[in-house]
């Protein structure tokens, strides 16, 4: 087997002693007291985050936070979200959902859905950008316009954030209009015929209005060929999209920034590979058996495996064994805000974020092949899954952010409104000759009436085996405030807030197995999340906090079930303990945190797929939510360590380590027996380093940067009733530049060479074995290298 895969582990001890040594050696050798920064740029600078919706200093912030600047985004060749999957940030997880680029599942700490993939599901990470919650996991993959920093705020973000923040928050931050002439431009191409080009311009500021103009487009050829003539391969993506943003500043105390911005995403998912076949050990049924048995695999026995199916095990294939119909899934983007900014009075300001947002996909998934279903002679196989969605949501969120001596508190209210339509079916593409050594391709039209055994796949020639709406409004009153009391030397910081939400949520499921129906829920649910954190300045450069604060995910129903089965919210106590530490005169900062959470009402799924092709339900998908009894536990500990060595030299390491139970659960579909629960895309271990080195070039400000970051993950679970784990995974990236090279007048160019997975390394990150009794375990591998030149100009 040419399995290529390395072992890597960073143990917390090492962590914890290194933090405690740099402790202690700092401790030797205290700072003044009040000292500033290092200002010979041979220190650490500080980091700015607006996680409690006011710029404060990474350091001083009593919140667990990673932030991946856009100087990060560079040098990790980071296009789009799921560019992170390889685990840059330990603690947060993204992966497809399925194999598909058009939905992505997003999780920190352990809350990581499972199905979020549908009209009345939600998220338990909030996505925002510049404070705009992205209500679905579609769209979620676009390209990213001009981001100046992504922070990632691990654990419950109930007060300040809202719903759907169990797990924490993914806050997007973009880079408003400067009102002075200036920009970048960037061109590159790669291999696998990836080219992209993006451009940034700010204009000059007329009358009291600056305007910046964002494009993008991003293109990948793809990593696994299709055989079949003129079809799309897998692991592709053409994505292209825009934004304007205009800036009115009419007065010093007052601003208002109008935004809109429209993306296209075109891309294909990664393709399911079979990894095994028969590892049951069943008897292999011969044709003669399968047609005495009605074109039935006989009780106890397996199918035979056609001679034109590979069992990949861990090799990642480049050229498809089987060709079938598949076109690009198409997501489209469009939003507009406005955002409004009032300084009252020095220490008082007002805001308001209004935002529309639209998100519509048309999923085309045939990524399976022979590869999830059985052979059966003359039988029709390849499910292709397709989904028509579309979201609409409007929003409105007014802040006031101020301080009175000794305290500084932030008040606001939401309201959010959201429209979901989805409809979905699942033909089969593909049929077998008499003995499986070949195929035909069905025909994506038909002639007579559309039923399950008589579709094809062209629009209006579905059976339709869903669809459904969902309408949700949200309504949030919030605070929160900080105290810190001068007769303690302004050491001592309390952290009190809370946030009321109510909130009503309805839906229909008004097309099941192409029949009428009129399945409805109606959920209404009123709650409090408060939060608390006690923060101490040991000394100006170490910081430790405990903090408690809930959060939740909203309840709402399922629409793969038959009935709209519903659900109620799920619901996360958090206990956390900190320390942010800034040592050797701002050469190494060690950030430490230790959490526990109970989460009850744990929304658990249930799938079954109907494999068999003489079945009238054959590849119906059924699934069925219910909440976990009990408590389920979380628990974790997490270390971030950054080291500026010299001037030109700096490297950081973090480490994760988290530990997930879920309580057995009634299985709807074997008798409501107790079921093993897992919790999906969370390692019990997760570590990433990166190396940063820099040598001045000449004497104009010129520079040779390298970069280098390895990640690593161990195995985890990627579905919720399977006991069968992924592969460990270990990825290495790495950028070489020649930076600030001077052209005419301000103008710079830097030129680079990038390389994602340098080495290569191929890894399962998705496994199921669900089919092991009729084929075999599935599984879809983790991209392989890809690297590029790019060169950027900057005026």
């Amino acid at each position: 087997m040419n399995h290529k895969r390395v072992m890597f582990g960073l143990p917390l001890c090492a962590l914890v002693m290194l933090g405690a040594g740099a402790a202690h050696a700092a401790d030797a050798a205290p700072a003044p007291a009040g000292a500033a920064p290092a200002t010979d740029n041979t220190g650490l600078t500080e980091i700015v985050v607006t996680a409690t919706k006011r710029a404060t200093n990474l350091q001083k912030t009593p919140i667990a936070i990673s932030v991946v600047s856009d100087e990060v985004i560079a040098d990790r060749h980071v296009q789009s979200l799921l560019d992170l999957a390889d685990g840059g940030v330990p603690s947060l997880r993204v992966a497809t959902f399925e194999a598909r680029q058009s939905a992505l599942t997003v999780g920190i700490r352990g809350i990581v859905p499972f199905d979020q993939n549908q009209t009345a599901r939600d998220t338990g990470v909030g996505v925002y950008i510049d404070g705009v919650y992205l209500g679905r996991s579609q769209g979620l993959n676009a390209a990213l316009f001009d981001v100046q920093r992504i922070e990632v705020l691990k654990g419950p973000q109930g007060t300040l954030f809202g719903r759907n923040t169990e797990g924490g928050a993914v806050s997007i931050v973009t880079r408003d209009p400067s009102g002075k002439f200036e920009g970048r431009v960037v061109a590159g191409v790669g291999n696998y015929g990836s080219h992209s080009v993006e451009g940034h311009i700010d204009l000059p500021e007329f009358h009291n209005i600056a305007i910046k103009l964002d494009g993008i487009e991003q293109h990948q050829d793809p990593t696994v060929k299709n055989p079949l003539a003129g079809q799309a391969g897998w692991n592709q993506y053409e994505r292209t999209g825009g934004r304007v943003s205009a800036k009115w500043t009419p007065a010093p105390n007052f601003s208002a920034i109008v935004s809109y911005d429209k993306a296209k995403d075109e891309n294909t998912p990664n393709y399911s590979q079979l990894i095994n076949y028969n590892p049951n050990g069943l008897p292999v049924a011969t044709l003669a058996q399968i047609a005495a048995n009605g074109n039935k695999v006989p009780s106890g026995m397996i199918a035979p495996l056609s001679p034109l199916v590979t069992v990949s095990g861990g090799n990642r294939m480049t050229v498809a064994d089987i060709g079938v119909p598949q076109q690009p899934s198409v997501d489209r983007t469009e939003g507009t805000s406005l955002r409004l900014n009032y300084h009252v009075m020095p220490n008082m300001e007002l805001r308001s974020i209004t935002a529309w947002r639209t998100v519509s996909t048309d999923q085309w998934d045939n990524s399976g092949g022979a590869h999830r279903t059985v052979f059966l002679p003359n039988t029709s196989f390849s499910r292709y899954s397709l989904s028509f969605l579309n979201q609409r949501q409007f929003s409105q969120e007014l802040q006031l952010v101020g301080s009175i001596p000794q305290v500084e508190y932030v008040v606001g209210g939401y309201y959010f409104n959201e429209r979901a339509q989805e409809q979905a079916a699942t033909p089969s593409s593909n049929k077998w000759n008499s003995d499986g050594t070949g195929y035909t391709i069905n025909s994506e039209t038909i002639t007579g009436p559309v039923t399950s055994s008589n579709q094809g796949w062209a629009i209006g020639q579905q059976f339709l085996q869903r669809a459904s709406e969902a309408y949700a409004k949200s309504y949030a009153a919030f605070g929160q405030l900080t105290y810190t009391p001068e007769w303690m030397g302004d050491r001592f910081h309390l952290t009190l807030g809370g946030r009321y939400t109510n909130e009503h949520r309805h839906g229909t499921l008004y097309l099941v197995q192409g029949a009428a129906t009129d399945f409805t829920f109606n959920q209404g649910v009123s709650r409090f999340d408060p939060l608390i954190v006690a923060a101490y300045d040991v000394k100006p450069t170490v910081n430790v906090y405990a903090k408690y604060s809930t959060g939740y995910r909203a309840g709402g129903a399922n629409d793969r079930s038959q009935t709209f089965n519903s659900f109620s919210p799920e619901v996360v106590r958090s206990y956390e303990i900190g320390a942010k530490m800034d040592l050797f005169d701002h050469h190494a900062r060690l950030n430490l945190a230790g959490y526990m959470m109970d989460r009850t009402g744990t929304q658990t799924d249930f799938d079954n797929v109907d494999t068999n092709p003489s079945s009238p339900t054959f590849n119906l998908h059924t699934e069925e939510t219910r909440n976990a009894p009990g408590t389920s536990k979380i628990r974790g500990a997490e270390a971030d360590l950054t080291v500026k060595a010299t001037s030109r030299l700096s490297f950081n390491a973090s480490y994760a380590y988290t530990y997930t139970h879920v309580p057995a659960t009634p299985n709807p579909f074997l008798n409501n027996a107790m079921y093993q629960v897992y919790v999906v895309y969370t390692p019990r271990n997760a570590a990433s380093a990166a190396v940063d080195y820099g040598m001045p070039v000449g004497h104009a400000g010129t520079e040779m940067k390298l970069h280098l970051d390895a990640n690593y993950a161990s195995s985890q679970y990627s579905f919720q009733n399977e006991s069968v784990k992924t592969d460990a995974s270990f990825v290495v990236n790495g950028r070489l530049s020649l930076a600030s090279i001077p052209m005419a007048g301000d103008t710079r160019a830097t030129f680079s060479m990038w390389a994602r997975n340098l080495f290569d390394t191929t890894y399962i990150y998705r496994r199921s074995g669900a089919n092991d009794a009729v084929l075999g375990d599935y599984g879809n591998f983790n991209p392989p290298r890809t690297f590029g030149g790019e060169v950027r100009i900057t005026f």
